[in-house]
C-alpha cells in the first residue's frame, strides 16, 4: 500500500517521521508518526505502540512525549497513530469526548458513525500490516501503551488479542468506560444502548469475562483532576487481583493528567517495556 512521507527528521540517533496513507478501515486518509532508532541494516527492531487520548493526534506525544532518547537507548521503534478518522465528510460533534479526536478505539455500529469510525479495525488489523511492510519491525516483539482514552485502547486491544503483545502498559488510562461519563457517552453514541455490546471495549469487563494478560504496568498521577470521576484505576486493580493478573499500578505524587506528567515518566515507562521486549 502506498505510503506518503509528510516529514522526516534526525533526532536522538534515529529518524522521526510522519506518514499518511489511504485507510480501507476508516475510508479516509490516516496520519501516524514513527520513530526508528539507528540500527544495523537487516535488523528487525522491537515495537512500542502508543495510543493517544481525547482531542489528540499523533503530534501530541511526538512533540511533547520525550520518548526518543529512551527508545534510541533501548533500540525500540515507537509508533503513534491518530485517534480518529478525519476529513470534511467525517461526522463530528462539538463535545470534546465524542467525534473527531475521540474515536475511543471502537468499531462503531450506529449511524452516522459506523461508516468511518472503525478505529478498532484500523489499529488491530490494518495499520500493523502497513507498519510491517514499510518499517524494520520485529512482529514477535511488540508492546503497547497509551494515555487516557489511549490507555483504554491499549488495554482492551491487548486483552482481545492474547499473545500479540509481550508488554502492556498504560498512562492514566480510562480503566472502565462502562462506569464513567466519558465512556458512557462515547460507547452509547458509537455502539447504541445495549451495554452488553460495550463489554468488548472495557478492560475490567474483558478481564471479568476471562481475558488475561501476563503482566501490566499503569502509571498514574495523584493530582489528576480526572482520577476519581473518569479514570478509576482502583477498578482495574480490583479486576486484576480477582483474576490473578500481575499488575503494577504506580502512583506519582502531585502529577496531573497532562504531558508534563507523560514526559516525566516516559523514560521509565519505556524502560519497563524494554524489559518485556528483550
Amino acid at each position: 500500500m502506498a505510503l506518503e512521507t509528510i516529514s522526516e527528521a534526525r533526532s536522538h540517533g534515529g529518524t522521526q517521521g510522519v506518514y499518511r496513507h489511504s485507510s480501507t478501515a476508516t475510508g479516509t486518509p490516516m496520519t501516524f508518526a514513527v520513530f526508528v532508532p539507528d540500527h544495523t541494516p537487516g535488523t528487525r527492531l522491537p515495537v512500542l505502540w502508543f495510543l493517544s487520548g481525547l482531542t489528540c493526534t499523533h503530534a501530541n506525544v511526538m512533540e511533547k512525549g520525550e520518548y526518543r532518547h529512551a527508545c534510541a537507548k533501548h533500540g525500540i521503534i515507537f509508533i503513534a497513530p491518530d485517534t480518529s478518522p478525519r476529513g470534511d465528510e467525517v461526522p463530528d460533534e462539538e463535545a470534546s469526548d465524542f467525534g473527531k479526536g475521540a474515536g475511543f478505539y471502537v468499531d462503531a455500529t450506529q449511524e452516522p458513525w459506523s461508516r468511518h469510525y472503525r478505529m478498532r479495525s484500523y489499529i488491530e488489523d490494518e495499520l500493523p500490516g502497513i507498519i510491517a511492510a514499510h518499517f524494520p519491525v520485529n512482529e514477535q516483539r511488540q508492546g503497547i501503551t497509551g494515555h487516557s482514552m489511549g490507555g483504554h485502547g491499549a488495554l482492551t486491544i491487548a486483552l482481545r488479542n492474547p499473545g500479540r503483545f509481550r508488554s502492556v502498559g498504560a498512562l492514566a488510562p480510562i480503566a472502565s468506560p462502562l462506569r464513567c461519563p466519558w465512556g458512557e457517552n462515547a460507547l452509547g453514541g458509537y455502539l447504541g444502548l445495549d451495554r452488553q455490546a460495550w463489554r468488548a471495549y472495557d478492560a475490567t469487563a474483558l478481564i471479568e469475562d476471562g481475558a488475561r494478560l501476563p503482566e501490566l504496568l499503569v502509571d498514574q498521577g495523584t493530582a489528576d483532576s480526572f482520577l476519581a470521576e473518569q479514570l478509576k484505576p482502583h477498578l482495574l486493580d480490583e479486576a486484576c487481583r480477582a483474576a490473578n493478573i500481575p499488575a503494577t499500578i504506580r502512583l506519582h505524587e502531585g502529577y496531573d493528567h497532562s504531558y508534563f506528567f507523560i514526559s516525566t515518566i516516559m523514560a521509565d515507562h519505556v524502560a519497563w517495556h524494554a524489559q518485556g521486549l528483550r
